[in-house]
């Protein structure tokens, strides 16, 4: 490696210095300067001059008095007449002629240079290659060997069900005589199909380290290349490979890069180079023999967009769903990674997996990690329960700009906002139990009401869905409620849209409007615009897309109005919130619970110091007999 870089450095140099001297070969020495061609002309009238010799550019002169200069000559046409006129002695020496070998040289020397460096370098990669194979056509793929992989199954939690149906792989990897004395055929393809970060790849890996078989890796985007036929190569050469290693696993990461549906439409539109590395792969399963040991694994979240030819029998002959995992789940894959981590004595596994709903085992692996990060931060020698929960709330709920400056009077009204929210869906029945209440700015919220549920969920009800409705405008309320209907700001207006979709969504998805019963109305997706529902070429009528607007306002007037009513009758309990959010920044559900009593909200365990605050001044209005509150005495 170290002569191939000396010899281009040296090819380089040559290339340079020839360049420079052939631009520069006729070029005569700086002699300009010596004499202005101005003061030249004079002196051939004022009759000074003696003799010219002309070379070139350049006019090298004698005077009548002995001296020489040397001055440039720029074609003048009445340079020769005037010294003529002038009695002066004027000779051109003969020029220089160059050898015809020198002239090639000079002329074709840097295109040879060129062309000898380019077939130097072609050469060289061809000897790399190991003789004439392009290196774009080589595979991709990663290989270990059959002791590389250390990943069993009991390095996977979380997902016992999927674990469960590629046991039978591991098997006929090991034994495969076992199922063909049965006449059984082991699946030939097999794709995990999940969210991101539910461990699909780790799976593959698992598989690979318990049957102690080699094992390819490689992504679907490492196929395609901008030069049409390189996919289709490097498929060749994966399964060429593969073949020699038998028994093996190859393992296809994000296979929708490669394998998604080829299109219908004219081959101007079509991705011609995807589409040949698919039918290459499509081949190259189809020529596997039953006694090979080749098992292809390929994961995907977006199976929907793969080709139906991917999924027929012979090819991905079996799929592997690896969702999201349970409350079980989510303590397994804990407790996993808290095993290379030192942990406290105050740390339940069980609670911080019961407060982390949805969450795949990469967020949970990541929320281990960041609680590690912080302990090592704040120079503690194991993770503590405070250090999970700071950790599962900056997930949650973003990280805290504790940098960012807000007036008291913001600091208030975010405080009464995030209060409203939390009051109504406290009060709203089968509504998910609130979990924290925060005016520390987040992300991109002043402030955030969080919501967990105690549970796994998979459906919701009416009266869950009312309840969301109505929780979302509890902040818009609270602002209303205290501050009149002037000072209520934009803050509410990601919940304005929320509340919309979810009663858009009820009225026209879900059959859960009385007026218009169980039918689906729009899009499929739900993200039709109902402004123009009843145009030219929609699904329903004007009529019904009168109803449907009629049915959505009913729905946000009814939750919008039990919310008012709840924030009323509770108004004591807002001003104690609001004042508890003031004094702690972020209150959680154990201070809430003291609120929603009457009590005084116990000191947080978990957030900073608490700042005293002024009991609000109130101003009865006696026509209403509600108390009016204003920013000026609030503070």
């Amino acid at each position: 490696m170290k002569k191939y870089l000396l010899s281009l450095v040296l090819l380089g140099s040559i290339f340079s210095i020839t360049l420079y001297y052939y631009s520069n070969f006729n070029k005569s020495p700086d002699q300009l300067g010596d004499l202005a061609y101005s003061d030249f002309v004079k002196k051939i009238h004022n009759g000074q001059i003696e003799k010219v010799e002309i070379t070139g550019k350049y006019i090298n002169f004698r005077t009548s008095s002995g001296e020489e200069f040397v001055t440039y000559n720029p074609d003048d046409p009445q340079l020769i007449t005037n010294l003529l006129a002038a009695g002066v002695q004027i000779r051109t020496p003969l020029p220089e002629q160059q050898s015809m070998l020198m002239q090639i040289f000079i002329s074709w020397f840097p295109t040879f240079l060129l062309i000898a460096f380019l077939l130097f370098f072609m050469l060289k990669m061809q000897k790399n290659n190991g003789g004439g194979n392009n290196t774009f056509q080589k595979s991709k793929a990663k290989i270990f060997a059959e002791d590389q992989v250390k990943i069993t199954f009991a390095d996977v939690a979380g997902c016992e069900e999927a674990k469960a149906d590629v046991e039978e792989l591991v098997a006929f990897l090991k034994a495969p005589q076992k199922f063909q004395k049965l006449g059984g055929k082991i699946p030939r393809g097999v794709l995990m199909v999940g969210p991101p970060g539910t461990g699909k790849t780790l799976i593959a890996r698992a598989i690979a380290g318990e049957a102690k078989v080699k094992f390819f890796s490689i992504s679907g985007s490492d196929f395609v290349e901008m030069f049409v036929g390189i996919g289709a190569a490097r498929v060749r050469d994966l399964f060429k490979q593969a073949r020699t290693d038998s028994p093996c696993i190859i393992f296809i990461d994000e296979i929708d890069a490669v394998g998604k549906k080829r299109s219908n439409s004219a081959a101007g539109n079509s991705n011609e180079e995807r589409e040949q590395t698919l039918n290459q792969l499509l081949v190259e399963m189809d020529g596997f023999a039953a006694t090979e040991g080749i098992i292809v694994i390929a994961a995907t979240n977006r199976v929907d967009v793969l080709d139906d030819a991917l999924l027929r029998p012979g090819r991905f002959d079996r799929q592997v769903n690896v969702g999201l995992p349970d409350v079980r789940g989510r303590e397994q894959i804990l407790n996993v990674h808290l095993q290379s981590v030192p942990t406290a004595d105050d740390v339940e596994v069980s609670f911080i997996a019961r407060g982390t709903p949805g969450f795949s085992g990469a967020q949970l692996a990541n929320l281990v990690n960041e609680a590690a990060l912080l302990a090592a931060r704040c120079d503690r020698v194991a993770v503590t329960m405070m250090h999970l929960e700071k950790a599962k709330d900056k997930i949650l709920m973003g990280a805290e700009k504790r940098t960012m400056i807000m007036s008291e009077d913001d600091k208030r009204l975010t405080a009464y906002h995030e209060a409203g929210h939390c009051i109504v869906g406290r009060l709203m029945p089968d509504h998910d139990p609130v979990y924290k209440v925060s005016i520390m700015p987040r992300g991109q919220a002043l402030g955030i009401t969080m919501f967990l549920p105690e549970n796994d969920q998979y459906s919701a009800s009416k009266r869950k869905l009312e309840g969301q409705i109505s929780s979302l405008f509890g902040g818009r309320l609270a602002e209303k409620l205290i501050f009149g209907d002037d000072r209520v700001t934009t803050g509410a207006s990601n919940d304005i849209e929320r509340a919309t979709e979810l009663a858009r969504n009820m009225v026209t998805r879900w059959g859960l409007s009385d007026k218009l019963g169980p039918l689906a109305y729009g899009e499929e997706s739900g993200q039709a615009i109902f402004g123009q529902l009843g145009a030219q070429g929609s699904s329903v009528s004007s009529n019904v897309a009168q109803m449907i607007d009629e049915e959505i306002r009913a729905v946000i007037d009814r939750n919008y109005q039990r919310a008012d009513k709840i924030l009323q009758e509770n108004i004591t309990i807002l001003h104690n919130m609001a004042d508890a959010l003031m004094t702690w920044e972020t209150i959680d559900s154990k201070q809430i619970d003291d609120l929603m009593e009457g009590k005084v909200a116990r000191p947080s365990l978990t957030y900073g110091k608490a700042k005293i605050q002024k009991p609000p001044k109130v101003d009865i209005d006696t026509t209403n007999k509600i108390p009016v509150y204003t920013l000026q005495n609030l503070t």
